[in-house]
């Protein structure tokens, strides 16, 4: 009987979409499968992996038909990869939508993503690499009644790997934004130089309380538990010819939590930018301090999932693995900080831009803690109080992460380039909750060639050196090398080899992590195979990370399009 009924209604809704003159539209998508074959080695630290063959896999499907749109994501994870959670095991489609836009408006139902300003209040979006899939499931509005006027609004619950969203106690989230954009409101601004943009943003979890008792003394207090809880933000973005200046203010309510101890302090953040740009030259400042600002659609959350916001990090993100070895995570408990980049095109013709000119970059970064003194009478960060108290503009003692960081790309002649960098890093592993640990200061080195055979062949030559004195074991373990050799012929395929060689390590083995990979690209399908050892670290994107776990065996990669 349920079949005949729901063959009736899909019947029923073809009719309505061939009425509306939904058929006939457009279906694209892309897929994507990851399978890893590791096997045990105890002297890099890979685990026996039982099911042998661990694969991530996912394809997307959307159809587009005028003003219509629709579409759905299967995936599964048999079993997950090394270094995902298990608990994304299993297979099915997590992620459906259906959007309907008419004039100025927009209707999304079913699950999207998206952000407000900066996303310090709101941001809801997924990073595959990190295994992060904060996917809202309701309703989202967007509405343009008027040129340069938007107004966004959502309602619904975040993902949470594959439990039922409507079954799970995880808060419900509500959020309104609205950006002004003075130029294109009042027509008399339209063509003048200065450019100015108003937003502001407001969101509410509402969670039911949980009980909760607070030891103080011989007592034990109940807590008083806020289930509704408010972050709002404003920002402000302005140009004016070659200068640029945004920021935005974000101020969150009384949000007792297991990331921050379940204290009664009200959370704040500030995002800074400046920028100066012209031929052949550029410059950028940022800065930005977080008080407490963890913010969570379920507060017993203490992990990468259900983060109702999102806070940048304003370090430099790196691309080659020795330069990211020790990668810096936003501390959402507190940290202030600043970037300064400076980007220089030396002229052709001249003795140091030769004939094609250099690229020079200078990057500088540097994070501290934020200042903490404890609340008279009370210890510091002691659960059911305000935690604590601290001097907006006072810097903290604890240095989490500085970086210089200096890049030269130079062409030096029409079949051969050059990248060079260096990098000085100091890192502290507080700030993945190692206070234990001491400080560990690198000096990093690349060297990276290209040298262009023919139109369809290149070969490709990589050096990186990492110089340290820190050598304790599990977060600095002496000195590195890595070496690469890529060749790439016929327009579509490449062969590589890499090792990575742990010479500087005192306390264990100075292990080689040999790695050959072989791939091809051909249209939008892309095939990659590769086998060798896996270094166990961490990867970060935007301040968020997850731990990889040493591996040793086969990982495939198979991509397309359509």
């Amino acid at each position: 009987m349920k079949k005949i009924i729901f063959a009736l209604i899909a019947i029923g809704f073809a009719c309505s979409m061939q009425a509306q003159g939904i058929l006939g539209g457009k279906v694209s998508g892309n897929f994507q499968i990851d399978m890893q074959l590791s096997r045990e080695d105890s002297i890099i630290g890979a685990e026996k992996v039982n099911e042998k063959l661990l694969s991530n896999a996912f394809a997307n499907i959307n159809y587009n038909a005028g003003d219509f749109s629709a579409g759905f994501r299967f995936e599964s994870y048999l079993n997950p990869i090394l270094g995902f959670d298990s608990q994304y095991k299993g297979a099915g489609i997590p992620y459906r939508w259906a959007s309907y836009k008419k004039d100025y408006m927009e209707i999304t139902v079913g699950n999207y993503y998206e952000q407000f300003g900066n996303g310090l209040v709101f941001r809801s979006y997924e990073e595959r690499n990190l295994g992060l899939d904060n996917a809202m499931d309701g309703v989202k509005v967007v509405a343009k009644p008027l040129s340069g006027l938007t107004f966004k609004g959502v309602i619904g619950k975040q993902r949470y790997y594959w439990e039922e969203i409507w079954k799970t106690d995880n808060g419900l989230v509500r959020g309104l934004d609205a950006e002004f954009s003075f130029n294109e409101l009042i027509p008399c601004l339209g063509n003048k130089p200065t450019r100015i943009t108003l937003g502001g943003s407001f969101v509410s979890v509402y969670e039911k309380a949980e009980t909760k008792f607070v030891p103080i003394g011989e007592h034990y207090y109940k807590m008083q538990i806020p289930e509704n809880i408010g972050a709002g933000a404003v920002r402000l973005d302005l140009s004016h010819k070659a200068f640029n200046l945004s920021a935005e203010y974000a101020r969150k309510s009384q949000d007792p939590n297991a990331v921050n101890g379940y204290i009664y302090r009200n959370g704040e953040a500030l995002l800074v930018k400046a920028g100066y740009s012209i031929k052949g030259f550029a410059v950028s400042l940022e800065a930005k301090r977080i008080d407490n600002m963890s913010f969570k659609s379920k507060r017993s959350e203490t992990g990468n999932m259900l983060n109702v916001n999102y806070l940048p990090a304003i370090t430099r993100q790196h691309a080659y693995s020795l330069m990211a070895m020790y990668p810096y995570a936003t501390q959402v408990n507190g940290e202030m900080g600043l970037q300064a980049d400076v980007m220089y095109k030396i002229k052709k013709n001249t003795f140091l831009g030769g004939k094609y000119g250099t690229d020079v970059k200078l990057n500088y970064s540097r994070v501290h803690s934020i200042d903490r003194q404890p609340i008279e009478g009370y210890e510091l960060d002691q659960m059911g109080t305000e935690g604590y108290t601290s001097n907006f503009f006072k810097v903290g003692e604890d240095l989490y992460f500085e970086e210089v960081n200096v890049e030269i790309n130079k062409k030096i002649n029409k079949d051969l380039k050059l990248n060079l960098m260096y990098s000085y890093q100091s890192f502290n592993p507080i700030a993945f909750g190692h206070p234990e640990e001491p400080m560990v200061y690198a000096n990093i080195f690349v060297a990276d060639a290209t040298y262009k055979i023919n139109k369809r062949n290149s070969l490709r030559g990589e050096v990186q050196w990492l110089l340290t004195e820190q050598n304790y074991g599990e977060w600095a373990k002496g000195d590195w090398l890595q070496l690469t050799a890529e060749y790439n012929f016929a327009g579509k395929w490449f062969f590589a080899l890499s090792d990575q060689w742990n010479y500087g390590n005192e306390n264990g083995e100075k292990v080689h992590y040999y790695n050959v990979s072989f791939g091809s690209t051909y249209n939008t399908t892309r095939v990659a195979l590769s086998y060798g050892k896996q270094r166990d670290g961490i990867i970060c994107i935007g301040g968020v990370c997850r731990e990889v776990p040493a591996s040793n065996g086969l990982f495939v990669t198979i991509s397309s399009s359509f």
